[in-house]
């Protein structure tokens, strides 16, 4: 009976044949590469891809970039709520520009926006001249791969909750000051678990674009070893010295981290749907 179900004629049209074509693109763009890194990665030995990895170049290259990308996530999470909210609920002029300009780290090149980054916060830039005065360094530094990265990560957020702002009743915040909520605990046990799914699915998306940015990074980083250098850009210096069993292996310690971040990620999203009943 059951199998019977499960082979049941959808009513959409078309599904086998989406359904195939759907399959086909996600092996050729996602698992085709991620296999073929690990396949080298085999062919090589894990004595040999440990040996490459557990170098301490490597691991300050592997720290920063994902510190930093957990750091411009998290100050993602906070800008793009506040930014998602401040969009949907108030009316105001230029918020149509605003809005669109939400997207521009998403149409602009990376290396244009790390040229842009440099020009404005190098030692002569506009606001780099300014925090020199008060004795500070932006570009060329950790604060400037920061920078870069919450640039270019901020419209995650937003682009995700913002349509779970739009849903939220008016009503529901009202209900709660009727019951006598004030607005901070109406916003901290009210809105904020609601956004919560959306916000975990948009800190994961802009940490992801994070640890693998390359272009926006590598004009304002200085990539300095051991001080200021992103793991991606290791991974091109390896290509270029043709140590390919090098690279791949950075690219796995890469994978691998990414991969159990994700997953307590997700976990914590499970928790969260589950707490607020919708799951």
């Amino acid at each position: 009976m059951a199998r019977a179900a499960f082979f049941q004629p959808s009513p959409m049209p078309g599904r086998g044949l989406s359904m195939g074509i759907t399959l086909t693109m996600l092996s050729l763009i996602v698992l085709l590469p991620i296999f073929a890194l690990l396949a080298h990665g085999a062919a090589a030995g894990p004595v040999v891809v440990w040996d490459a990895i557990n170098r301490e170049r490597v691991w300050a290259a592997l720290f920063l970039s994902f510190r930093l990308a957990a750091l411009a996530a998290l100050v993602n999470l906070v800008i793009g709520l506040l930014l998602a909210w401040v969009l949907v609920r108030y009316r105001f002029p230029g918020r149509r520009l605003l809005d669109a300009a939400v997207d521009l780290p998403f149409a602009l090149p990376t290396a244009v926006a790390g040229i842009a980054l440099t020009a404005l916060y190098a030692p002569n830039g506009f606001f780099g001249r300014i925090a020199a005065e008060f004795g500070l360094r932006i570009a060329y530094t950790q604060w400037g791969i920061l920078i870069a990265l919450i640039f270019v990560g901020l419209p995650f957020v937003v682009r995700t909750v913002q349509p779970v702002v739009e849903e939220i009743d008016r009503e529901v915040e009202e209900a709660s000051a009727t019951l006598g909520a004030t607005r901070l605990r109406t916003v901290t046990h009210v809105i904020l678990p609601m956004l919560m799914p959306a916000a975990l699915t948009g800190f994961a998306l802009s940490m992801a674009r994070a640890v693998g940015e390359y272009g926006s990074v590598i004009f304002i980083a200085g990539n300095i070893p051991m001080q200021t250098e992103i793991a991606p850009l290791l991974i091109v210096i390896r290509l270029e010295e043709y140590d390919y069993t090098g690279a791949a292996a950075i690219g796995i310690a890469m994978l691998a981290i990414s991969f159990a971040m994700l997953l307590v990620i997700n976990l914590i999203q499970v928790w969260s749907r589950r707490r607020i009943g919708l799951v």
